[in-house]
């Protein structure tokens, strides 16, 4: 790696953290930042709104990347986060910090998968699993400093800080992309499927709205009668459906669909797809596991997924050797294997687990995480042509959201129902619908296990030939 790679790596690894961190350093503010604005029937939608942007954004900034370049597009990606970032600081009721939140998350939609793409670019194969590894490991520590950092901001300066803190360090990243990444653009006449992204945002916007009010618990956030979430997804089937005919018709679609007919993307995507649901799931009810079943206290909750966010980084960086090593259809069987074991073994905790066996169990998921996920990316991104390396990033974001809303939707509602069904000792009706999200997770792990050995054992030549086209 030379001295210009070096300082795009260290561009990257900045931006990325500051969209990680983004979403757990708020955490720990939010009960100073709703007892300041008020509002905290919404507090929920405040990190939604983020989280919907996000998905809906993401797969139009992955297209243009392509259209009009990685550095043009990753500049006013990180202008606009940092645009909501201010606004965000200077809110002064819940309703305006919902909104800024949303163009914080249009911004990030721009960041995350861009970030991949430069990887693509700036880096050969061999290389790119490293540097895949070290940025994915900006997830995992961004778990484990989010919350101290907001909690230090809480208590020490105002949380407002929460939000400025983003503005110098997104300055120099932007600016060390600016001055070191070169990249040379075919200059012919663009065609923007201006229909493909409206069809797009008002389908998912749609879908994604409905299945994150239909996970909200009674009395939190944004109320959904039955009938307007009924209208929600009639919505999101009918512009959706355009979506697929416009993607079908368009010279250049915002997603192409023969992506989805590459073997190495689809499998990938499907993977990230499914462990996505057990990401979030393990992130939402393991801490109410420790809090309510175990009856531990609320930092014991929250010091829960410490293991994940170690076990995660870990497991990034151990990439690029396993990958020598084993290649990539064997890192992402041994990562995607981790999952489905770790989450297996969660089946079987009870109050008597003794606590250094569910925090190896969860360190084991994390390593999981770190090791598939950092292989899939690499895969998706080796597998397609350069004019591709944009909207293909974006897709494996955009599977990766739509995981998680659909996971925590799911999961949510079928530990309610055990919970409300139960009829016994609240902690025991809670464990029981507990214990039912961990049998389902487990489930799923097993079916991204299955759908990980389908990944095709390729040799580092082939990704080598495919990153070369330009068609």
């Amino acid at each position: 790696m030379d001295a210009v790679q070096r300082k795009i790596t260290v561009a990257l690894l900045i931006s990325t953290f500051l969209a990680a961190i983004e979403v757990t350093i708020i955490s720990t503010a939010m009960p100073q930042i709703a007892s300041s604005l008020g509002g905290l029937e919404h507090m929920s939608w405040v990190f939604a709104a983020y989280l919907l942007t996000t998905a809906v954004s993401t797969p139009i900034w992955g297209k243009l990347a392509d259209l009009v370049g990685r550095r043009n597009i990753y500049i006013t990606g990180v202008i606009i986060f940092l645009a909501g970032s201010l606004l965000c600081g200077f809110a002064n009721s819940m309703a305006m910090l919902i909104v800024f939140r949303a163009v914080q998350g249009i911004g990030a939609g721009a960041i995350n998968p861009v970030t991949f793409t430069i990887i693509a670019d700036a880096f050969n194969f061999e290389q790119r699993a490293r540097v895949q590894g070290l940025v994915s490991s900006m997830w995992g520590i961004a778990g484990i400093f989010g919350p101290l950092v907001g909690g230090f901001f809480v208590d020490y300066l105002t949380w407002h800080w929460v939000f400025f803190i983003n503005i110098p360090f997104g300055l120099i990243s932007m600016w060390m992309i600016g001055r070191h990444f070169k990249e040379t653009l075919e200059k012919r006449k663009r065609k923007i499927d201006y229909g493909g992204a409206l069809t797009f945002t008002v389908g998912m916007t749609a879908l994604l709205y409905a299945l994150l009010s239909f996970s909200q618990e009674e009395g939190e956030g944004i109320a959904v009668s039955e009938g307007l979430l009924v209208g929600l997804f009639a919505t999101a089937v009918v512009f959706l459906g355009l979506f697929l005919v416009i993607q079908f018709k368009h010279q250049e679609p915002m997603m192409p669909l023969r992506l989805f007919r590459i073997r190495d993307v689809a499998v990938a995507n499907a993977a990230s797809f499914l462990t996505s649901s057990i990401l979030i799931g393990l992130t939402a009810y393991l801490p109410l596991w420790t809090q309510k079943v175990l009856g531990m206290g609320a930092t014991a909750s929250g010091l829960t997924l410490i293991p994940l966010c170690v076990g995660w980084p870990l497991g990034a960086m151990m990439c690029a050797p396993l990958i020598a090593r084993l290649g990539t259809k064997g890192v992402a069987i041994l990562g995607a294997s981790f999952i489905a074991g770790g989450s297996l073994a969660l089946t079987s905790i009870s109050t008597a687990t003794p606590a250094w066996l569910l925090v190896s169990i969860i360190a084991v998921i994390g390593l999981g995480f770190g090791t598939a996920w950092t292989v899939y990316t690499v895969v998706i991104q080796s597998s397609v042509p350069v004019n591709m390396r944009g909207v293909a990033g974006s897709s494996n974001t955009l599977l990766r959201t739509l995981g998680q809303t659909i996971g925590i939707a799911v999961l949510g509602a079928v530990m309610n129902m055990i919970v409300v069904s139960g009829g016994g000792h609240e902690g025991e009706s809670l464990a029981a619908g507990l214990h039912a999200v961990f049998a389902i997770s487990a489930g799923i792990g097993a079916a991204s296990l299955l759908v990980t050995l389908w990944i095709p054992k390729r040799q580092k030549e082939y990704y080598q030939q495919r990153g070369q086209q330009g068609n």
